[in-house]
């Protein structure tokens, strides 16, 4: 099996798939409310919906560094605002966590395994590293959330 497979397969798993850890970041987003979403238990601590948003916009950032662009986003890129809560506005940021995502699987699936070494473009460290990076990331703001549906 190609090493990009097994890759799209570890990302695909912290989404949706059976991960060994537990829950998937679809598994815990089912069923909440964008009240639920919106809402921020504790001071300082991110809600779900940007949590949510904030995945997006990592996931996009590491297709478009795969894809070649030497792209470092913005604070408001990284940490994009919430729009006035709304079930229609909560769907729509379901809808594009789902798109980047697939779009990240398509990029790893269509790269060239023998890629994965090289350096990813304006940073320090390997596509190989990027990628596994993104996977640790989904896993990292699963856990919060898990935490925050508990609150």
């Amino acid at each position: 099996m190609r090493e990009t497979r097994r890759i799209e397969d570890q990302l695909n798993r912290s989404f949706r798939g059976e991960a060994w850890h537990g829950p998937s970041l679809q598994d815990l987003l089912q069923g909440i409310t964008f009240e639920q979403a919106a809402v921020r238990p504790w001071p300082n601590v991110h809600a779900i919906w940007e949590l949510v948003l904030h995945i997006t916009a990592w996931i996009d950032v590491t297709r478009r560094r795969l894809e070649g662009e030497q792209f470092e986003p913005s604070p408001d890129q990284d940490w994009p605002a919430v729009p006035p809560p709304s079930e229609a506005g909560w769907k729509i940021a379901l809808g594009n966590l789902e798109g980047a995502h697939e779009k990240l699987r398509g990029a790893i699936a269509a790269f060239d395994p023998e890629r994965l070494d090289e350096r990813c473009p304006g940073k320090p460290y390997s596509i190989y590293f990027l990628l596994h990076g993104v996977i640790q990331h989904n896993l990292y703001h699963a856990g919060q959330i898990a935490i925050l549906k508990k609150a």
